[in-house]
């Protein structure tokens, strides 16, 4: 089964396309991560796939359930300049939100729910911030925050846009560790990412996109040289090693 299977994917913005008929398959219980320069589209990937974009055409399928339906099967970290920083909420009560739709959106999140989120909480070494307004954390601290919600939610499939942007390198480590734990308990991830000789070091499957898809599948298998300058061209840094055996 994959976590989340994309077919035919194409969304314009004024008429350019952002994608173009992009096919890609993230197998369930793997770290996985989309790559590829500015502009790529690999948020409008994610986007699309939850429905927040609309698309021209293609199907996305989130836990072998095809359309909307599907939704309920995934949790979703946006980037952190998304989020309303000002927005008088506590930390507790952030990852709390995580449990709205299974409590119900009207009703109120219940003894139960409150203890899967503080579970959450303690599992990403934020306990101690709780009662803190979530605009007075770091942005790593945030970042903890916010895949403690996702967690929250019980989801089959995350899916995480940029969570290392913008991260000091001590909690890009701890965030990655908690990752593969998730992995390594049969979980599925899909991360939109950056940094190619991480993904080569810590990821199984990958996804390499410049609006269409120039590969999907293992990390070796995709991340070749050719491919790479390929997806990159004038991009790519000079002098920026493109391949490590």
């Amino acid at each position: 089964m994959n976590a989340l299977e994309i077919s035919g994917l194409t969304v314009s913005y004024r008429a350019a396309p952002a994608l173009w008929q992009v096919d890609a398959a993230f197998p369930a219980g793997a770290l996985s991560a989309i790559v590829g320069p500015n502009g790529a589209g690999k948020s409008t990937l994610l986007k699309a796939a939850l429905g927040l974009v609309t698309s021209d055409t293609g199907t996305v399928r989130i836990a072998d359930v095809e359309g909307r339906a599907g939704l309920a099967n995934l949790a979703y970290v946006p980037q952190a300049e998304s989020v309303d920083w000002d927005f008088p909420i506590t930390v507790a009560e952030v990852v709390a939100m995580g449990r709205y739709r299974a409590a119900g959106w009207f009703r109120r999140v219940g003894r139960a729910d409150r203890a899967i989120a503080a579970d959450c909480l303690e599992r990403v070494g934020m306990s101690a911030f709780a009662r803190r307004q979530i605009g007075q954390l770091s942005g790593g601290q945030r970042q903890r925050v916010f895949l403690a919600r996702a967690l929250a939610q019980q989801a089959e499939v995350l899916v995480m846009d940029e969570p290392f942007a913008g991260i000091d390198a001590r909690t890009q480590a701890d965030l990655l560790e908690l990752l593969q734990e998730l992995s390594a308990d049969g979980g599925s991830t899909v991360v939109v990412h950056h940094d190619l000789a991480q993904v080569r070091s810590a990821f199984e499957w990958v996804l390499l996109l410049n609006v269409r898809a120039l590969g999907c599948g293992p990390v070796a298998d995709v991340l070749t040289e050719d491919r790479i300058r390929e997806a990159y061209g004038a991009g790519l840094p000079e002098g920026t090693p493109v391949w490590t055996g």
